[in-house]
């Protein structure tokens, strides 16, 4: 995939899938998969490191994980998250960390929220960085939005998002990401727009899907929000796998003969 195959699957009525993951191995495992796409979401602070919201992640922390996801990745197509604060500063700071994305092996930047950031997006189109916007619930504005909540209820808030989105496609985003919005609004936002909106948590009538590979899994059991659906119990599983182990090694049956070395 390419990042002209967006709104060519949109055209097509083909459903885009993306996978948000942080490490080598499981984009690995993805590069092997029929999705169609990997973002490395500044949700890694929360569920690679432990934080309580996405405002943790750094620039350092980004590349970081882009680089560990490129490195397994093959030929999928990547898309890293701008952190906090991190486009929010002067121009020439905002495409210092566009760049260095970039350079960690990210294909598309994702940032978060319109206001303040058409100029900037447009700039980034214009040097040849494909740019994904995110409306809705934007965890990096979490203090502003009063905390983990449904955006787009009211029909005033619901229009400023609907607003916001053609704004965001006017300044040169390629995609729309919309989170945490009631279903009807992100079916008439995908409607109006010509660029695919990917939801999560957003109702079926989007162009696309996206959730994090741990949720997906099955991995997360303290975090089970409306909108995930566990295609595998993953926990549990490796949770079984684990004390397999330990009771090999207790019974004496691993190491066996076969795992060993022997003197010839």
């Amino acid at each position: 995939m390419n990042v002209l195959d967006f709104s060519k699957k949109k055209q097509m009525g083909q459903k885009i899938s993306m996978v948000t993951c942080y490490d080598y191995t499981s984009a690995r495992i993805l590069s092997g998969s029929n999705v169609d796409c990997l973002l490395v979401g500044d949700s890694v602070a929360m569920t690679m490191h432990g934080h309580k919201n996405t405002l943790a992640a750094t620039m350092d922390m980004m590349c970081l994980h882009t680089e560990a996801v490129s490195r397994g990745a093959g030929d999928k197509f990547i898309v890293s998250d701008l952190p906090f604060l991190s486009y929010r500063q002067s121009l020439s700071k905002n495409v210092a960390a566009a760049g260095a994305l970039m350079q960690a092996g990210a294909h598309a930047l994702k940032l978060e929220s319109a206001d303040g950031n058409f100029k900037l997006i447009r700039h980034l189109t214009e040097s040849g960085i494909p740019v994904i916007g995110h409306l809705g619930l934007t965890l990096q504005l979490m203090h502003s939005l009063g905390g983990f909540k449904v955006q787009g209820k009211t029909a005033e808030s619901a229009e400023r998002i609907k607003e916001d989105a053609l704004k965001l496609q006017a300044a040169g985003c390629v995609a729309l990401v919309l989170e945490c919005v009631p279903s009807p609004l992100a079916a008439d936002i995908t409607q109006v727009l010509s660029i695919p909106t990917i939801g999560i948590g957003a109702g079926a009538k989007t162009d696309g899907q996206v959730l994090v590979w741990q949720d997906l899994l099955g991995l997360n059991i303290d975090f089970k929000p409306k909108f995930v659906k566990q295609f595998m119990s993953g926990y549990e599983d490796i949770t079984q796998s684990i004390e397999s182990f330990v009771n090999a090694i207790q019974s004496g049956g691993f190491p066996s003969d076969e795992h060993c070395y022997e003197n010839k």
